[in-house]
């Protein structure tokens, strides 16, 4: 096993539960169509509503580990900084037949920091990214969220070391990379598809014959697509996994971010400094 890695974001129990509740957010926003018909909540009002409430909860997840002693400005610090290093490296992929290289920094920042910097990192860095690119739109949460699951459970993968810790990083990110394109999918599937299709959404069927649905026009749609990405995400982590990988952990330690902070008493003032004894 490795040793334990210092955590930039340490999970305390309210960004705990915080997490947990932009997670069931995230959830439902993409696993609405098994739940509701389209239309039943305004669709167009939704992804702004879902933003919204995305950034309010991400903002609680910093602000409930700042007022823990959970992140202090190093580890703030440091967030800005990948953020603006996968919001650099977004275009150069501009997910041209799915090569997406966003994706690699953000696996091997949530495994060196932990998962609620993975979280965190996930929606910050789509949120530069868009702004940058200019990709601002109805998808941009469902982006958002989808970068900060793939971060998360990056942080929550079982203890590795050496090469079978960078074969697990890349096994993951490779999964992820057909994760993110399957979630992404559910955001737009009940709208972008001719009702008369078999792959096509159908409110008030059945779960099973809906997912099974759902399986058809993903695999039809979607996964060459995702393939291109997890090949990606693959190759990224497996040659540039282990530097990196190096760098961020000379960081975590240099930085100490879990070091506690305490204070030294000053020198004493009183009477006797007064009268010069």
């Amino acid at each position: 096993m490795s040793a334990r890695t210092p955590h930039a974001i340490r999970i305390g129990p309210r960004a705990g539960v915080v997490i947990a509740l932009a997670a069931f957010v995230g959830l439902v926003a993409f696993f609405w169509p098994f739940v509701v018909a389209p239309g039943a909540f305004a669709s167009h009002y939704a992804p702004p509503l879902i933003f919204g409430s995305l950034l309010v909860l991400v903002l609680c997840v910093v602000i409930s580990e700042i007022a823990e002693g959970g992140i202090n400005s190093k580890a703030l610090a440091m967030l800005g900084v990948l953020s603006a290093v996968n919001a650099a490296l977004r275009p150069l992929g501009a997910g041209t037949a799915g090569v997406e290289t966003v994706f690699f920094v953000l696996v091997l920042a949530g495994r060196v920091y932990g998962p609620g910097f993975g979280f965190t990192l996930g929606c910050t860095s789509l949120f530069a990214s868009a702004l940058i690119t200019g990709g601002v739109g109805p998808w941009m949460p469902y982006q958002m969220f989808g970068c900060a699951f793939v971060g998360m459970l990056a942080g929550l993968l079982p203890r590795a070391s050496g090469r079978r810790e960078v074969l697990l990083l890349a096994g993951y990110g490779s999964l992820s990379g057909f994760l993110f394109g399957f979630l992404l999918n559910l955001s737009f599937w009940p709208f972008s598809v001719d009702p008369g299709s078999s792959i096509a959404y159908l409110p008030g069927l059945p779960f099973t014959e809906q997912w099974q649905r759902y399986l058809a026009f993903d695999l039809a749609t979607s996964l060459g697509w995702d393939t291109g990405r997890a090949v990606t995400n693959f190759v990224c982590i497996l040659l540039a996994g282990p530097a990196v990988l190096t760098v961020l952990r000379r960081a975590a330690r240099k930085a100490r971010f879990e070091a506690p902070v305490r204070f030294a008493p000053g020198p004493r003032t009183g009477r006797a400094d007064e009268s010069g004894g």
